[in-house]
């Protein structure tokens, strides 16, 4: 069995959920397995994995906005830290663990280190379809694009396979490349989804204008998370955090209002919901996920909440639930399988393809 070094990004909890689902497999499989994360992703998955704690990347924003000025800063001051941390993951980890083989799901340390001692490297994420898959680019984006892709080149330096996540299937720019429907948490997997009145609607920080519109649908209920509350205020239902009180929520909803995040948008198709989202301006990522949301016809992607907006959405749902019955989830297993294949044999067919991109 590989001795495997696997980085986590830490900000929000799509990339620990998915780490932890394959990280799981990779223990049972018997493989030697340390996890690389911070923040949130050091958090959730610390008690029961082995993981060493780095410093990383954070994205600011307010009202749904990346704020530049504060990203810049925040980041300016982990600096000092991120470096210190990179000097020990390098002294305790690669030389002294000595991994066989490195995966990543976009967390840039373990990437660049196996860069630099040669070790084979997989990413697992849904980062590299934007590097790596052929897509329609939302108009005036353009530029957004291509800044993302050199972003992601700069951050993931050469990697030797990518497993990339995606809900949207479309040719692979070289043959490294493999795509699978996204990873879903095994309690996403166990639910079932009901018909509901209520819609219910996530955001992850302050996103104070989405609030002011709902007050127009008096008939329509709205179960909101994301704001530490626990009261009534019209048609909007406030609700602490509570994983098991939000998934089922989820799976109980008529239709989904959130931010145009990959992970909640993956959990809701496949529970068959219409998802309204509302990409983080200034991210490229979230606004690829709302236009291929649109594209497909599962939902509908907005860069301005306004009544209108939300009044053709749910007008729309019936259409919207015809398209996501088509919608056929993934159980995990194509991409664990495909993981299986590239480690065994020490790691024979994922040697042949390091050797062949080098």
């Amino acid at each position: 069995m590989a001795k495997i070094v696997y980085g986590v990004a830490g900000e929000g909890s799509g990339h620990s959920s998915r780490a932890r689902e394959i990280a799981s497999h990779l223990r049972d499989q018997g493989h030697d397995l340390w996890l690389v994360s911070y923040d949130r992703g050091y958090r959730n998955l610390k008690d029961d994995f082995r993981v060493f704690e780095t410093e990383g990347l954070c994205i600011a924003s307010e009202d749904n906005k990346v704020s530049v000025v504060k990203t810049f800063t925040e980041n300016l001051k982990r600096f000092p830290e991120g470096h210190r941390r990179l000097q020990e993951l390098r002294d305790d980890l690669f030389k002294q663990f000595d991994p066989d083989f490195v995966i990543t799901d976009f967390e840039p340390m373990t990437a660049y280190l196996a860069h630099h001692y040669e070790i084979p490297l997989i990413t697992i994420d849904n980062q590299h379809r934007m590097r790596y898959v052929e897509y329609d680019c939302p108009s005036g984006w353009e530029l957004e694009n291509q800044v993302t892709k050199s972003i992601i080149r700069a951050m993931i330096p050469r990697p030797t396979v990518s497993l990339v996540t995606t809900f949207f299937f479309g040719d692979v720019r070289n043959d490294r490349t493999f795509l699978f429907p996204p990873i879903l948490r095994s309690e996403v997997l166990s639910l079932h989804s009901e018909p509901g009145d209520h819609l219910l609607v996530y955001v992850t920080s302050d996103f104070d204008s989405l609030l002011q519109q709902p007050s127009s649908f008096e008939r329509e209920q709205f179960c909101v998370y994301g704001y530490d509350r626990s009261d009534q205020d019209g048609p909007l239902q406030f609700k602490p955090f509570s994983k098991d009180g939000f998934l089922r929520d989820l799976a109980t909803a008529k239709a989904v209002i959130a931010t145009a995040g990959f992970t909640l948008i993956s959990e809701a198709l496949y529970l068959k919901k219409p998802y309204l989202a509302l990409p983080m301006q200034g991210q490229f990522e979230q606004q690829l996920n709302g236009f291929q949301l649109s594209q497909l016809g599962y939902g509908k992607s907005v860069d301005e909440v306004q009544p209108e907006s939300i009044g053709d959405f749910l007008y729309r749902i019936p259409d919207f639930e015809t398209k996501l019955s088509e919608y056929t989830a993934g159980d995990n297993s194509g991409i664990k399988s495909k993981l299986d294949e590239l480690l065994a044999d020490d790691g024979a067919l994922l040697r042949q393809h390091y050797q062949a991109r080098q």
